[in-house]
């Protein structure tokens, strides 16, 4: 079944009638299905499966929807160049230390994590994800530049930054081009996210670089906080100190953000995914007031 337009209510109402067994969800749509009114009061047993996937997920808002939902969330990351699935993560494998993992690699196409030098990297370093096999796309059509850049070395290099842990499950830590180099040091705007989204009182954050004299790029968080902090402007102030803390301890004083901007809401593409770029411009103005 197919809506016209993503509306949380008609999605929730359409679950119920249609007896909807499985559907797939960015997770801006998850988040707005679970702070819709109408949330409880569906019947929503039918569901068997929600995949979702597109950008990263909070894993409070992760840990609330299995909570609703029960565990039936699975995860796929893949690229438009690249059809098959690079990385999956099964409904049987969302315990609390893996939710904000993209899963363990398919093995149905070649994959690996790059490093700058083109050699694959050891478990625990940060490279690029890189995927080769028979479906991948040949190209940009009339972009040579771009298409030499991206296809190259015999991968297709997807841009995106990755770890692997222990157990050969990747953790998405940024974007090549998100990533920000501070006074000489490279930060993953993820890695800090994640530290920052797992504050109660935080209800979206997105982290980028903004130029900075001293720095280079600073990194800079903009955060949405619940309606009962932001009413209060001690209550942000206290959040935010503890925010630079808790990201300093866990992370690292190169991490901890130099700048804390508070928004109403985070700006989004047509795809429902946080517009970095827009965020990026909305803290400068503000930084610049």
């Amino acid at each position: 079944m197919v809506l016209p337009r993503f509306d949380a209510g008609e999605v929730l109402r359409a679950i119920e009638e249609h007896r909807i067994s499985a559907t797939m969800l960015v997770p801006s749509m998850l988040y707005a299905l679970l702070d819709h009114p109408d949330i409880d009061s569906r019947d929503l047993s039918s569901l068997e499966t929600i995949y979702y996937g597109a950008s990263s997920i909070d894993p409070k808002r992760l840990t609330q929807a299995i909570a609703r939902f029960g565990p039936i969330f699975a995860q796929y990351y893949g690229q438009s160049e690249a059809p098959m699935v690079i990385s999956y993560l099964a409904k049987d494998e969302h315990d609390e230390a893996r939710l904000t993992s993209c899963g363990r690699p398919s093995a149905a196409l070649r994959t690996g994590l790059i490093g700058t030098d083109g050699k694959r990297v050891a478990p625990g370093e940060v490279g690029e994800i890189c995927v080769s096999g028979p479906l991948l796309a040949g190209g940009y059509l009339n972009l040579p530049d771009v298409t030499a850049e991206t296809f190259r070395d015999g991968w297709l290099h997807t841009g995106d930054l990755a770890r692997e842990d222990p157990d050969g499950f990747w953790h998405i830590v940024g974007r090549s081009k998100d990533m920000i180099v501070t006074g000489g040091f490279n930060v993953f705007p993820r890695e800090v996210e994640d530290v920052i989204a797992a504050d109660a009182r935080v209800q979206g954050v997105a982290v980028v670089g903004v130029s900075d004299p001293r720095w280079g790029e600073a990194v800079t968080a903009a955060v949405v906080f619940d309606p009962a902090t932001a009413a209060d402007s001690d209550a942000v102030a206290a959040a935010i100190d503890d925010i630079q803390q808790d990201v300093k301890r866990r992370k690292g004083s190169v991490q901890a953000p130099k700048h804390i901007v508070v928004v109403d809401a985070l700006p989004l593409t047509g795809l429902g995914k946080v517009d970095k770029k827009a965020v990026q411009a909305l803290v400068t103005a503000e930084l610049e007031r």
